[in-house]
């Protein structure tokens, strides 16, 4: 059986599919990595809404996904980018997905980490501002989730410097009750959050980031950081104070930076982890077994993947994340929130779909091909 996929200059070619499932194990939490998948959401294909509606999620096809992470021992990153908050999550959509996965990770034992932004705000000054972090602070406390104290859109807009950081960021992490993960994103993923830190000279933004660190290590439980710069992330981590992690939020240089060196290496929060689940997990059980070279072969295959997946715009690549989920049969149709299955090309589609095919992460490789090919013929492509 073959598959016509349309390539970059509009051309299509033959493509032979795999006939092999993959043969992925359920198994507990890992001994050598934390590990969390930044996870998506299901939207509710039957909902009658437009793109600027608040969110329609289906939510047992989301639970189960979290459900399919857990099982595999990895952790949930949740209401995260890759679950689009603020592009097509807003925070009362935030907040419910927030007490539903955390019951749910208590039914289970799963492992889970909430986002907590101010993605309620428009606008706000430095109070209102804190005041927005603190609501979603205590949603997320209330539901026996670890936080994620989240980039804000509305603190980039607002703060005049780095004093404004370390003013609301030490503020915050004085009141949390356990601690947190900071999370750095960069402006790859949100343009709103270039300069964050108080500084559009990355090095200044870092020295900033430190200084919260070093004056609340205790309430600090590790760092997040989504640069795409696999240098300066090594250069940060080993400046961290003892006992703060770094969990890697580079979905280009992964491998080598969760495998590590002498000097250290870093935990992970991912969003490729969302349909690279078993895989992965499969690495990290070769890391816990100190088969660093198993865990490489395993998951440097794959990056080909991400980086086609997080290209520019990278905001986007939730798109390609939610394709896969349809494709390997966790959802049962190709719909996101907000629309946003219309913000990638065919092309960009049809290689996500070759590429993730070739690693063997469909467990049913002909139900992704047949589905492969209804999308295809929606575009025009006979079969």
């Amino acid at each position: 059986m073959t598959i016509r996929l349309p390539d970059a200059h509009g051309a299509l070619r033959t493509y032979e599919p795999r006939t092999e499932p993959p043969a992925p194990t359920p198994g507990t939490p890992f001994t050598s990595r934390t590990v969390f998948s930044a996870a998506h959401v299901v939207a509710d294909p039957y909902a009658d809404v437009s793109p600027d509606s608040p969110a329609a999620v289906d939510w047992d096809a989301t639970l189960a996904f979290r459900r399919h992470l857990w099982s595999h021992g990895l952790g949930v990153a949740e209401a995260m980018d890759t679950a689009q908050r603020g592009m097509g999550l807003d925070w009362a959509g935030a907040a419910e997905l927030i007490r539903r996965s955390a019951a749910e990770a208590k039914a289970v034992d799963g492992r889970i980490a909430c986002g907590v932004g101010t993605d309620q705000l428009t606008g706000g000054s430095l109070a209102e501002i804190r005041a927005a972090y603190e609501e979603q602070l205590a949603v997320v406390e209330e539901s026996g989730a670890q936080a994620i104290l989240m980039a804000s859109r509305a603190l980039a807009r607002t703060a005049t410097g780095p004093e404004d950081y370390l003013d609301v960021y030490g503020h915050l992490l004085r009141q949390a009750a356990e601690p947190v993960i900071l999370h750095w994103l960069g402006p790859m993923f949100d343009p709103a959050l270039d300069g964050y830190w108080g500084s559009a000279d990355l090095d200044a933004a870092t020295d900033t980031f430190l200084e919260v660190i070093a004056a609340h290590p205790d309430k600090v439980d590790g760092i997040k950081v989504s640069l795409l710069d696999a240098r300066r992330e090594v250069e940060l981590r080993r400046r961290l104070p003892q006992g703060v992690r770094c969990y890697t939020g580079d979905d280009f240089h992964y491998p080598e930076l969760i495998a590590g060196d002498e000097r250290g290496f870093s935990h992970a929060l991912l969003g490729i982890f969302d349909p690279l689940g078993p895989l992965a997990a499969q690495a990290v059980r070769a890391l816990d077994t100190g088969d660093t070279a198993g865990f490489r072969a395993l998951l440097d295959p794959t990056v080909e993947l991400s980086r086609h997946l997080f290209q520019p715009p990278t905001r986007f690549y939730k798109t390609g994340v939610v394709l896969l989920a349809w494709l390997a049969g966790h959802q049962s149709h190709f719909t996101m929130v907000g629309g946003l299955q219309s913000a990638r090309s065919l092309p960009h589609l049809a290689r996500a779909y070759e590429l993730a095919d070739g690693l063997g992460l469909f467990p049913d490789p002909k139900l992704a091909e047949e589905r492969m090919k209804d999308l295809l013929a929606l575009y025009g492509v006979q079969r």
